[in-house]
């Protein structure tokens, strides 16, 4: 199949204008394909030859103004359209489309719960040629008009309102002008809750199965929309510009969720089936504020090619975390962005892979490179350049400027100048230089702090900071000293003194009055982006009192620092296992803990730590996570308490209390144990080699469900024994016959730390494996083989020169080529880290 390029699309624009897509689908010919005919009005302003795109099973014909075209001419993915005259065209397609299991086009799924049948679209970047014929790119904007025949019972949504005519026929309103890749249909049983706000209808909707789960969070998912809404009213002058709001949470999505139109696609991992903290509930409002935003930047005003993809996702980024902090209860996300999503940013920029917030145009020549930025530069380092604007600009310039920018552009297509330009015209700062700065460079900058107190007086203190990198900063620096203990846990702090320098500043050092702080933290506050190094005086301090830092996003911010060392190799990693035992016993904030831990069992103990190692660094996260069990054993904190039995099972080394929690239910003292934990335990026995598959096949009896499914295959992956290996090797790289989801699934119980003798052989045979499946099933099943699939546990150097070498095949997808790429990089460094923690 062809890509589309810059040039190409360039090219087709200049030749035509498209006015109106009528569609017709019908969703009842059978399990495999499902029929779509398609009506093309445009208009062409030059005599020539361009083409339409559509990937078809079988395609039945072809006409142009009435006139039948031969449908062998169809070339991959593009059909010829030769000898256009100037003037209005009208193109018919009528086509059998395949239905898709791996997430991309038009998604198929059947609920094992109940074998009821659920369909919808992701057409994201180029994937609507899989549904409909299309002009498929970005700036060619047109109206669309869909029919749906549907099996009776099912409902049918779209990106607007929907209305049953009768006998399974279903009309969709017209939308306005939008681009191809917005295009949304689901249809199926679903169980919906609607109701009205602001004169519109809006509405919420899942699978059957999971009714009873939706009910119990609907005030809650509805409260947040509406609540967005009102406060994206207030920022933006442009009304909401479509006519109704559905969120549809559907089965087996690739992304967290797709910001269609009218008809916004969750994963349906966000109906909450069994319990969660309230930072995943947080998570999910984030995600309901992101993808609203969209509505605005990326629906309403489109980029004109992909190289801009980065203004959708950062924008709806920040606003999607700063619109929850003032619209909701949620008012302290960016202690979540900090600790989670800022290192996602943080990491991607210091791989080989990395690219400028802003890529230059001919960084992304064609779809296939575009596919491949959506990353933690586009979301969080874009997101996080957005906040410093902001503080630079002040809110009120920043959202004139955006205020601007839709005025000008709404229904239409805008570039990274134009946003710069409507930016421009709010402020008399220079924003176009900001631009070239922080959106046009690559690579994270490293600020350190030294502390001299002159002529030992204790008088006045000096702060001088050092940049390795080439971006200038403001940042905030906090100064803190030992205060009373009023709370229980190590040495409680108290700022003493909060201001602001800029990096490089003048070359002078920063002096302040008093005695030396005994802590002094560089990007107090976390507006910066950058990696910060403490003085040593202050890291001391950190060792003994972080947890008595007063304020979460400083903790954050010292937190990162942390996570930063042990990865530049600077602190050894039992060292940061050292700092979480001592302090995330005494931690307020879940969203800390979370992050905290999380990287304590995904980077240090699966990679960071020698296998000789390991089983000391998992019992100091058991120890911690006993630690945190006794702390909320009256229950005043049961999403602590959640996160401390989720770690405490992933690192067991012993199945004894496992067995004890599964065969009595329920974790001694509680949470009783719901289909979440019971899997989770179960995966854990299974790769200590302490259960098997009768128990693995028990378990799916009681819970037949999709996650049920995903969980035994996660299960019998990760036994350790020759055969189960051989069988989830043959699944994942051989028949070609799971679903997207049921494929990760697979794959994440594959490589097991811990089974190195058996899974050894199959290192080498990852790489020519992973290339084969990823030229048959595309992009989806590469990136999930690129990320879950990887042998990440093998780290040496064999592995690595193995992988490097898979890298010199030309002929490797773009998709998986950029995991394998990442993927060596972590490889790599993992390495550098266990050998400076070896030799050090």
């Amino acid at each position: 199949m062809s890509v589309l390029t810059r040039d190409e699309a360039q090219t087709r624009a200049q030749i035509i204008d498209v006015e109106r897509y009528t569609i017709a689908l019908d969703l009842t010919t059978g399990e495999e394909t499902f029929d779509s005919r398609t009506a093309i009005r445009f208009t062409a302003h030059t005599a020539g030859d361009t083409f339409v795109e559509v990937k078809p099973a079988t395609l039945r014909s072809v006409s142009l103004d009435g006139r039948p075209l031969d449908p062998a001419l169809l070339d991959g993915n593009r059909y010829p359209l030769t000898g256009l005259t100037p003037g209005s065209h009208e193109l018919h397609v009528d086509a059998a489309m395949n239905y898709s299991r791996t997430g991309e086009g038009m998604h198929r799924f059947t609920d094992p719960t109940d074998g009821e049948t659920y369909l919808y679209t992701q057409l994201f970047l180029e994937d609507v040629q899989r549904v409909f014929a299309a002009f498929d790119q970005p700036d060619l904007k047109s109206v669309f008009a869909i029919d749906v025949t549907a099996p009776r019972g099912w409902t049918v949504l779209g990106n607007g309102i929907a209305d049953h005519t009768g006998d399974g026929h279903w009309t969709i309103a017209p939308t306005p002008l939008i681009s191809t890749y917005l295009v949304a249909v689901a249809a199926g049983p679903w169980h919906s809750i609607t109701t009205q706000h602001a004169g519109l209808p809006f509405g919420i909707h899942c699978r059957r199965s999971l009714a009873p789960h939706l009910d119990a969070d609907a005030e809650e998912i509805l409260d947040i929309t509406r609540a967005c809404y009102d406060r994206y009213h207030e920022k933006f002058d442009e009304p909401y510009p479509f006519d109704s709001y559905d969120q549809a949470f559907v089965p087996e999505f690739n992304a967290g969720a797709m910001e269609n139109p009218g008809l916004v696609t969750f994963r349906d991992e966000y109906v909450f089936r069994s319990a969660v903290t309230d930072t995943e509930r947080q998570t999910r409002a984030v995600t309901i504020a992101h993808e609203m935003a969209h509505m605005w930047f990326g629906d309403l005003v489109t980029l004109t090619w992909w190289d801009d993809i980065w203004l959708n996702e950062s924008f709806a980024e920040y606003m999607g975390y700063q619109t929850l902090t003032e619209a909701t209860r949620f008012t302290d996300t960016w202690v979540d962005f900090g600790v989670a999503r800022k290192g996602w940013g943080y990491d991607a920029d210091q791989r080989p892979s990395t690219h400028p917030v802003a890529p230059d145009p001919d960084a992304v020549p064609d779809t296939a490179s575009a596919l491949l930025n959506f990353d933690g530069i586009s979301y969080a380092k874009g997101a996080s350049a957005l906040r410093q604007l902001v503080a630079w600009l002040g809110e009120k310039d920043f959202l004139a400027g955006i205020n601007t920018h839709f005025a000008r552009h709404k229904f239409a297509n805008a570039t990274l100048a134009d946003f710069i330009d409507n930016l421009a015209t709010a402020t008399d700062r220079d924003v176009h230089a900001w631009a070239e700065r922080w959106l046009r460079t690559t690579g994270v900058d490293t600020l350190t702090a030294d502390i001299t107190e002159p002529a030992g007086t204790g008088q006045s203190w000096a702060l001088t900071v050092t940049r390795d990198g080439d971006r200038p900063h403001r940042i905030t620096v906090g100064a803190y000293d030992h205060a009373l203990n009023t709370q229980a846990g190590p040495g409680h702090l108290a700022p003493r003194d909060r201001f602001e320098i800029d990096v490089p500043g003048d070359g002078d050092p920063t002096v302040r009055p008093g005695r030396r702080p005994a802590l002094v933290v560089l990007n107090d506050g976390d507006l910066a982006y950058a990696k910060v190094r403490l003085d040593t005086a202050s890291w001391n301090t950190v060792l003994t009192s972080l947890s008595g830092i007063p304020d979460a996003l400083t903790r954050a911010v010292v937190w990162n620092t942390a996570r930063d060392m042990v990865r530049d190799g600077d602190l050894h990693p039992t060292d940061y296992l050292a700092a979480a035992r001592t302090h995330l016993p005494h931690e307020r904030d879940l969203a800390l803990v979370e992050g905290v831990l999380s990287f304590a069992a995904g980077q240090i103990t699966a990679r960071y730590v020698t296998p000789e190692a390991r089983p000391a660094a998992l019992a100091a996260i058991t120890d911690l996570c006993r630690d945190l069990i006794r702390r909320t054993e009256d229950g005043s904190h049961p999403g602590l308490r959640l996160t401390a039995v989720r770690h405490f099972i992933d690192a067991a080394t012993q199945p004894d209390t496992l067995r004890s929690w599964l065969d009595d239910g329920t974790v001694h003292g509680g949470p009783e144990l719901d289909p979440e934990l019971r899997w989770r335990i179960l995966t854990r026995l299974a790769a200590l080699g302490a259960t098997d598959e009768t128990a693995i096949a028990t378990a799916l009896a009681a819970d037949p469900s999709a996650t049920g499914r995903e969980g035994a295959a996660r299960c019998r992956a990760a036994l350790p024994t020759p055969e189960a290996k051989t069988a989830a090797w043959d699944a994942l790289f051989t028949d070609d016959t799971l679903s997207n989801y049921l494929f990760t699934a697979t794959a994440q119980g594959f490589w097991q730390p811990g089974q190195e003798d058996l899974l050894s052989p199959y290192v080498p045979r990852f790489y020519p494996e992973a290339a084969a499946l990823a030229a048959r099933r595309g992009p989806a099943i590469a990136e999930a083989a690129g990320r879950h699939a990887f042998p990440a546990y093998a780290v040496d150097a064999q592995s690595l020169a193995t992988g490097a070498h898979a890298l010199e095949d030309p002929d490797l997808t773009p998709a998986l080529r950029r995991k394998l790429v990442d993927q060596l990089d972590d490889l790599r460094r993992a390495l550098a880290v266990r050998t400076a923690a070896t030799t050090g």
